[in-house]
């Protein structure tokens, strides 16, 4: 039996996929769970981010990113195909980013955007 294998609509770099390993060790996250991304009303600029670890529903998609499971309901992907997350930790900033090319407009924290 083949097992398909689609393309995620996102990207994560080296630094997002090991923040998120650690995190899921550190945290002993069930192994069932994967990084959940999407999108939620709200925020300054009418929609946030979502990023967080959840079990795959019925109305998700799944993907395997460098053996990482990434989890998406499929309504959502209209709002981040082609967005890259990335892990920042510096002196003024440190937590997961997003460059979405799909937001008309974002707000100063990042976290939220306009379609």
């Amino acid at each position: 039996m083949a097992t398909e294998t689609r393309t995620a609509p996102i990207t994560l770099t080296e630094r997002a996929l090991a923040e998120a390993r650690n995190i899921m060790q550190e945290k002993n996250v069930p192994a069932e769970y994967g990084l959940r991304v999407g999108v939620q009303g709200g925020g300054c600029s009418g929609m946030s981010y979502l990023l967080g670890f959840d079990k795959p529903k019925e109305s998700d998609e799944t993907f395997d990113i460098d053996g990482l499971t990434l989890i998406m309901d499929k309504k959502h992907g209209m709002y981040v195909m082609g967005m890259e997350v990335d892990f920042q930790d510096g002196l003024n900033a440190r937590g997961f980013t997003f460059s979405n090319p799909q937001a008309k407009s974002t707000c100063g924290c990042g976290s939220s955007f306009s379609s």
